[in-house]
């Protein structure tokens, strides 16, 4: 009897384990997600041929690269006619319930309502996930057509108080999309029935096989966050797992993105990266403050959320708002878009390429399928501005102003005979420091120049918090020690820095006592029991009382005589 409930209770677990499995290879976006985008190459004019040409082609070469998704961009539905353009009125193709279909000339297996299926299938055939990109809400071609609402659960006009609901009924006509004001506008998302015109919209687009929806002004200078969450959460209905991603991104912030991340799978954190160096450099300091928050990663809708730079503007491509595929080269250099997928890969953006993969070089492709950069886009952690390198410019800048009056006024002060320096953490003359508190915001670290004399003269440094890791707080906490930076004055951006790696001459002080503050073990100070002040890079102790003799000692630390001078 016990071992048959041993054996029931053996493949149970073994049950809930595979679920338990299968549960996490549902997961949406576990990892940076991939693939290719037509905007770049064929901005909205593409066709049903060129689209699955360049599908082939992902799942030939780029498959096994991680790149899994073939995504059809914006206006998919617009007739590539005379007259058309992106803001244009008048040439989308919407069925009875206001919403769009394919294009049939530019889409013909869409005809007979088939929408996106036949497309969708044969990208799954290949072995690729599909994806469309959409706008927001509703358009204004079907607001003013006044269409009626579908119900998808009666496959009927919805209803409610009595009544049967209309576009005119939900379309907001004063939240137009910012950058493309006749096209579409939000959905009161208050109303049943504006809920039930975008549940209308997502389940066709489950319908037709859809994977990826890039849902676009919603985001950043467009922020519309309550249709943001209720896609998100219509998404969650659906019987297939769809990933969401969201756009554009002018003028988001970290804490704009706090509040929505765990909705989508990616967000836009720029707007609109093309093929300018300027472009790509803007795209630095966003990729450090949205590192700063650690929210790369972060849960998201049904698996997790991604900061997104934007495309790779890559190889052949078009330019915005063109009407016919890719023309020209990539406006970067070599070296450029080696900077832009090294960051790109570093900040652990989504990497969705954008050129016409019909003509590919052996250069470009190389750069986007580089191991290196793909095992650091997918698998690295703790990403982050590397806060180490700076140059002697960075001392003359403005924000260090007051370090240059400061070490100037210290070559005239420091006295000949007293020295700031390193020494052996077992030398008498390196004990005698102690923490001096309540003077002022900071606690200070001071040194008397005679440890016998308790009416000598002392210096003192400013004690602040240093900065580091997570890991490395945990390490040193393990060590018992309070670890710590030293400052030379409270509002001073500059801390003290001893390097035992080889001695400075009188002629570097200027330049190279001072550094800015950062995490290098250099600059981190832990305070001994016994008074000895010791460096966590050297392993040596600071002593205030070397005399000239000892000036062969004296390290970085050499300058630093004059601090605040107290009587104790």
């Amino acid at each position: 009897m016990k071992a048959s409930v041993l054996v029931v209770l053996f493949f149970t677990l073994i049950f809930y384990g595979a679920l338990s499995v299968a549960s996490k290879e549902r997961e949406l976006a576990k990892l940076p997600p991939r693939g290719w985008n037509s905007y770049d190459s064929f901005s909205w004019a593409i066709n049903e041929q060129e689209f699955l040409d360049n599908a082939e082609i992902v799942a030939q070469r780029l498959l096994p690269f991680g790149y899994e998704y073939a995504v059809v961009d914006f206006l998919w539905f617009r007739k590539n006619v005379d007259g058309a353009y992106v803001d244009s009125y008048g040439y989308d193709s919407i069925d009875e319930w206001g919403r769009p279909f394919p294009d049939p000339e530019r889409w013909p297996s869409s005809r007979g309502g088939k929408g996106f299926k036949e497309i969708a299938r044969k990208v799954h055939e290949m072995g690729l996930k599909f994806g469309i990109h959409v706008m927001r809400g509703i358009s204004t071609q079907a607001v003013n057509a006044n269409t009626r609402i579908l119900n998808v659960d009666t496959q009927g006009a919805y209803e409610e108080s009595g009544r049967q609901w209309y576009a005119t009924d939900i379309g907001m006509k004063d939240k137009t999309c910012a950058w493309m004001s006749h096209g579409f506008m939000s959905v009161n998302t208050d109303l049943g029935a504006g809920r039930a015109f975008l549940r209308s919209l997502y389940r066709q687009y489950a319908g037709w096989g859809v994977d990826f929806v890039k849902l676009d002004c919603v985001f950043g200078d467009d922020l519309d966050t309550q249709e943001i969450i209720t896609v998100s959460k219509l998404l969650e209905e659906l019987e297939r797992p769809v990933l969401l991603s969201i756009s554009p991104g002018s003028s988001v912030t970290p804490s704009m993105a706090e509040g929505i991340s765990n909705y989508v799978n990616m967000y836009r954190i720029t707007g609109d990266d093309w093929d300018k160096w300027t472009d790509v450099v803007y795209h630095f300091d966003i990729s450090r403050d949205f590192a700063a928050v650690k929210q790369i990663g972060a849960a998201g809708l049904q698996g997790r959320s991604w900061p997104d730079l934007d495309m790779l503007p890559l190889g052949w491509l078009a330019d915005p708002n063109a009407k016919h595929g890719p023309y020209r080269k990539c406006n970067l250099s070599l070296d450029e878009q080696k900077t832009q997928m090294t960051l790109w890969s570093m900040a652990k953006s989504p990497l969705m390429f954008g050129g016409d993969l019909r003509h590919i070089d052996e250069i470009t492709f190389g750069l986007i399928t580089n191991s290196t950069l793909l095992e650091i886009n997918s698998y690295s952690t703790n990403n982050m501005e590397f806060p180490y390198v700076f140059t002697r410019e960075d001392l003359r800048s403005t924000s260090h102003a007051s370090t240059q009056k400061f070490l100037s006024q210290v070559l005239m002060d420091t006295p000949d005979d007293k020295l700031l320096g390193l020494t052996s953490c077992s030398n008498e003359k390196a004990k005698g420091w102690f923490i001096a508190r309540d003077y002022g915001k900071l606690d200070q670290i001071c040194c008397k120049y005679d440890v016998q004399n308790s009416d000598s003269l002392s210096y003192c440094l400013y004690k602040r918090k240093p900065l580091m890791t997570s890991g490395e707080e945990i390490i040193y906490k393990q060590n018992h020690q309070e670890k710590f930076h030293l400052l030379a004055s409270e509002s001073m951006v500059a801390c003290l820095d001893a390097s035992a790696n080889r001695k400075r001459t009188a002629s570097e002080r200027e330049s190279t006592l001072l550094s800015s503050c950062k995490r290098h073990a250099s600059q981190i100070w832990g305070l001994n029991d016994n008074g000895t002040l010791v460096n966590t890079y050297s392993g040596l102790c600071a002593a205030t009382n070397l005399e000239k003799g000892d000036r062969s000692n004296c390290l970085l630390l050499c300058l630093y005589t004059h601090m605040t001078k107290r009587d104790y």
